[in-house]
């Protein structure tokens, strides 16, 4: 795993010779795809010219480095390392320690992992290193029972005890995100749950009825366009205008309509008041 501290390293090195060299870094989409840019800036003034070669999976970046199509790499951790090492016979190897993206479990039903029902469909990346992690968070918090929790390698054989009796769907890690709405829970790694929108802080604010403290440009407009209608049946004109520069008169069109939509199923939902079947949790669930 090469990787931003080697790079910099290398750039000293280089600068040193007083000759410019250029390197191919391999980085995934998200957090080290920004941090990168940085390192790139800092490596340029120190006579290293860094090409960023971005890429939307885990699996190209280590196999382009053993093609010699890169000459560096940095977006995994060490047990996905050895892991791929150990599959492939690839003459990779670590040279320095990066930043580490944590992975969190979400949900667009559930609160809480308590609330999870019998049978709940639960996703989980399908590479053995990032699939150990979204199992060790369920068994952190009690929901399953691992051989040995600290085993980073665990896999779907090796839980003991599964109460809710989850069924467990593996999908490449890239694709989490997009399941979302298929499935009770998913065990997504940051980086791709900042690149899908899903970032955590804003995540909680929304669900506790608070507004986000750090929102994009255009999420704070929106936010604010939203619940200002929602709040008060109108927007003032700043409201609109600061939308509509963001998103374009369009989009303004578009947010009011799936917001309408959303409204009109909520009202008929409210009005049926049609039984959920039993032991069926209500994916709707008021803010706190």
């Amino acid at each position: 795993m090469r990787i931003f501290i080697a790079i910099v390293a290398a750039a000293t090195l280089f600068a040193g010779a007083a000759r410019a060299e250029t390197i191919r870094v391999g980085v995934t989409a998200g957090p080290h795809a920004e941090i990168i840019e940085v390192v790139k800036k800092v490596a340029a003034e120190r006579g290293l010219d860094i090409k960023v070669v971005e890429f939307t999976d885990y699996v190209i970046p280590n196999q382009a480095l053993a093609l010699k199509d890169l000459e560096a790499n940095s977006f995994q951790h060490e047990p996905y390392l050895k892991n791929q090492i150990s599959k492939t016979g690839w003459k990779i190897v670590k040279v320095a320690n990066t930043i580490a993206s944590p992975q969190g479990v979400y949900s667009l039903k559930y609160k809480k992992l308590s609330d999870l029902p019998e049978g709940a469909r639960v996703a989980i990346a399908n590479d053995p290193s990032n699939g150990a992690r979204g199992l060790m968070i369920l068994a952190l918090h009690g929901v399953i029972k691992l051989k040995d929790p600290n085993n980073v390698a665990s896999t779907i054989a090796d839980i003991t005890d599964n109460p809710k009796k989850l069924r467990f769907v593996e999908l490449d890690a890239a694709q989490l995100p997009r399941s979302l709405q298929d499935v009770d829970l998913v065990s997504i790694n940051n980086n791709y749950a900042v690149q899908a929108g899903l970032n955590p802080a804003i995540v909680e604010a929304i669900q506790t009825g608070k507004r986000p403290a750090s929102m994009a440009k255009d999420e704070a407009a929106v936010y604010t366009f939203c619940t200002e209608l929602l709040n008060t049946k109108h927007v003032s004109d700043a409201t609109f205008q600061a939308a509509k520069d963001l998103v374009g008169e369009k989009g303004v069109v578009d947010l009011m309509g799936v917001m309408s939509w959303y409204q009109m199923v909520s009202m008929l939902l409210n009005v049926d008041r049609y039984p959920l079947p039993d032991g069926v949790q209500p994916e709707l669930r008021p803010l706190n």
